[in-house]
């Protein structure tokens, strides 16, 4: 059975106004959980659909679903559209310079405006599929807040927004065109609170205790632990506040906020703990004291061979990214070394580069070989242990392109990039309508599922009574 010609009609008729969706998110970059005019613009195109909207999903503000048809199966297409702070650029320029008019400094660097944009076209397009033939069964859009250093679909997971889900699909702009069968890292992340006592630093130093020293010695004993923590886990760490900028006062705050990561969640607890006792040793040492307030998490994620290998079909009759020689004149301003022979790819793993700045093929897999393994994290990871869950990744950007980059961001309006999120809608599109449509495809992907969540059941990153941040403030006054 051959992808529906409707469904790529349709995404293709739809596509401009999808792209200029999305180049509207780009040029206005909000942080994770203050997203707040993305949602209303995807919210905007949604309801001129004639989606059934449903706002504040689990009750973050910036966090929505999008519905059409009815009954089952019940299909999500998730999206995101959170961008990072500092990266401002310039569209299109290849050296690094801020985009003119743009405030914040925030760019899209991981190309979540896509993301977004493409998942609500597939979406779209599945909607109109079921109107069209008269067919059972919802399509559901997730916006989705907060992928960033948050983990905003766990905390939605948490609180049941998946609950009723079949299947779920979903993808990621990068640099090549595949079936994204990655493994992912479970992360922990927590502010590190240190107070001490204040005193002058030259006349009195006997009866200052310094927060700032505790911080260090911190970040020194983390340092050391590195030799003896597994090799394909990770901690890091950004400092919050060093307690002011008088060198003659003993600091008496000082606050990091760290991530720790390791391939499952029980890894991760193990390894937080760890770190959890070098803060309580660096207090111990300082005589000062320390808080440790958890902010999010999420967990690795679980794969499906089954919705994989389904997808990889669908990927095999489309096709790579029809790029042109514009196209890949463009791309080559953001070359900066060789694209042939063996090429790390932006979303994990290798594969054979031909030369070319844009990826013009696609990567297929044999599922009987290794998982490469991704030591970054992703929050789909809490959606895959709730339903099956299949992405793909479509080449957007030059090859070599990293993510959380400048150049990622110089790249996000560029004809290359709108082609790869409407190739990315038809990938996910036609995935979610067989689904849709064939209930033995559906039975064994919810069969596998079933299978590997009784010998690993679910098990939240996130400690009871962790919110989400938005919500903190609101806990507190009630």
């Amino acid at each position: 059975m051959s992808v529906d010609p409707y469904l790529l009609g349709t995404i293709d008729e739809l596509g401009p106004q999808y792209t200029a969706l999305s180049d509207a998110i780009w040029n206005n970059p909000e942080l994770r959980w203050e997203e707040h005019a993305s949602v209303d613009a995807q919210i905007a195109v949604a309801e001129a659909e004639g989606f059934t909207v449903s706002r504040a999903v689990a009750g973050i503000p910036t966090a929505f679903s999008a519905e059409a048809g009815s009954g089952t199966p019940v299909i999500a297409i998730v999206g995101e559209y959170d961008a990072l702070a500092g990266l401002s650029q310039k569209s299109g320029s290849a050296v690094p310079e801020p985009e003119p008019g743009n405030e914040t400094g925030n760019g899209q660097g991981c190309g979540h405006h896509l993301l977004g944009g493409g998942s609500l076209l597939a979406a779209t397009a599945v909607k109109r599929y079921l109107d069209a033939n008269g067919l059972p069964g919802t399509v559901r859009y997730y916006g989705c807040p907060a992928e960033e250093a948050a983990a905003g679909k766990t905390f939605m997971v948490k609180e049941g927004a998946f609950a009723d889900v079949d299947a779920a699909v979903s993808w990621h702009p990068g640099d090549t065109t595949t079936v994204q069968r990655i493994r992912t890292l479970a992360y922990i992340q927590a502010y590190v609170r240190f107070t001490g006592i204040a005193s002058h630093a030259g006349v009195s130093p006997e009866r200052g205790r310094s927060a700032l020293d505790a911080l260090e010695l911190m970040n020194v004993g983390t340092n050391f632990l590195r030799e003896h923590m597994p090799s394909d886990c990770r901690i890091h760490y950004a400092i919050l506040d060093t307690g002011g900028r008088s060198p003659n006062v003993v600091q008496a705050s000082a606050e990091a906020y760290y991530l720790v990561r390791s391939p499952d969640v029980a890894g991760m607890r193990e390894l937080f703990a760890r770190v959890t006792k070098i803060a309580e040793g660096a207090a111990l040492m300082t005589e000062t004291t320390v808080e440790i307030e958890i902010d999010g998490g999420c967990s690795d994620i679980l794969p499906n061979v089954v919705l994989e290998d389904s997808m990889q079909e669908r990927l095999r009759e489309l096709g790579p990214v029809p790029f042109d020689a514009g196209d890949l004149e463009s791309a080559s301003a953001f070359i900066t070394e060789t694209t042939s022979g063996r090429t790390a790819s932006t979303l994990g793993g290798e594969f054979e580069g031909d030369g070319s700045a844009l990826h013009t093929d696609i990567i297929t897999f044999d599922a009987r070989t290794p998982r490469p393994t991704l030591t970054g994290s992703s929050d789909l990871g809490d959606v895959s242990r709730v339903t099956p869950l299949v992405q793909c990744a479509t080449a957007c950007v030059a090859v070599g392109t990293a993510a959380h980059s400048w150049q990622m961001v110089a790249q996000g309006k560029l004809p290359a990039a709108h082609k790869g999120m409407i190739h990315a809608a038809k990938i996910m599109a036609a995935t979610a309508a067989d689904l849709l449509t064939d209930a033995e495809l559906l039975a064994s992907a919810r069969k596998e599922f079933t299978s590997r969540t009784s010998e690993t059941p679910y098990d939240s990153p996130l400690p009871d009574g962790v919110i989400a941040p938005p919500l903190r403030g609101a806990a507190v006054a009630v």
